[in-house]
C-alpha cells in the first residue's frame, strides 16, 4: 500500500512560502489558490494548507463558483470547518464590496475660500492649534484631509515630511495647508 506524500508548508523554502512571496512580492504575484491558502490559514494534520486551498478551489471549479459559495456548502468539505468557512467568506464579501465600491462626488477646490469652507465648520471652535492638510487629486477635488499636527493655544509647528509622506502615500496632484487662530491673535511676519 502506498502512502501519499503531503508536503507541509514548513518543507517549502521560507521564500516560496504564500505569505512570505506576497511580502516580497506583492499580492499580484500569487495564484489564486496561494491567496486562498492564506485565507484559510492552516491545513490540516492530514493535508497542508496549500493542499486543502487547491482542493477547495478545484472543488468550486475555480474563483467564480466558490463567490457564491456558502457556510453549509463550504463546512462540508473535509478540512473546512466553521472558522475557515468564516474567513473564507468574509473575504469573499470585502472582495464584493471592493468591487462595488464607488467614489462619491468631491468637494473641488477652486479658491483659498474653498478650502476655509471645506473645513471651518470643524475648526472654528478648536480650544488649540490644528496644522490640517487637503489633499487634492488632479481635478482640485479633495480625496483626503488629514490633522498633521495638534499644538498649544498659539503655536502649530510641523514638518514637510509629515505633510509630503501622506501626500506621496495618497499620490494627490496639489496639497492645501490650513491651521486655526483659537487665540484669535493673528501673527503675521
Amino acid at each position: 500500500m502506498l502512502k501519499e506524500l503531503h508536503v507541509r508548508m514548513k518543507d517549502i523554502p521560507k521564500q516560496d512560502r504564500p505569505r512570505e512571496r506576497l511580502i516580497n512580492k506583492g499580492a499580484s504575484h500569487l495564484s489564486d489558490q496561494e491567496l486562498l491558502a492564506i485565507v484559510i490559514g492552516s491545513g490540516t494534520r492530514e493535508e497542508s494548507v496549500h493542499d486543502l486551498a487547491i482542493r477547495l478551489y478545484q472543488h468550486f471549479d475555480g474563483i467564480e463558483l466558490l463567490r457564491e459559495a456558502t457556510l453549509e456548502e463550504l463546512v462540508q468539505l473535509k478540512g473546512i470547518g466553521e472558522v475557515k468557512a468564516v474567513s473564507i467568506l468574509a473575504a469573499i464579501e470585502l472582495g464584493n464590496r471592493m468591487g462595488r465600491f464607488k467614489k462619491t462626488d468631491r468637494y473641488v477646490i477652486r479658491c483659498p475660500e474653498d478650502g476655509a469652507n471645506y473645513v471651518m465648520e470643524d475648526m472654528r471652535l478648536l480650544k488649540q492649534e490644528h496644522f490640517i492638510c487637503l489633499f487634492l487629486d488632479t481635478k482640485n477635488q479633495v480625496i483626503h484631509q488629514q490633522t498633521i499636527f495638534i499644538g498649544s493655544l498659539n503655536a502649530s509647528i510641523s514638518h514637510p515630511r509629515e505633510i509630503f509622506r501622506e501626500a506621496i502615500k495618497r499620490s494627490c496632484a496639489s496639497i492645501v495647508c490650513l491651521h486655526n487662530h483659537p487665540s484669535g491673535v493673528r501673527l503675521y511676519s
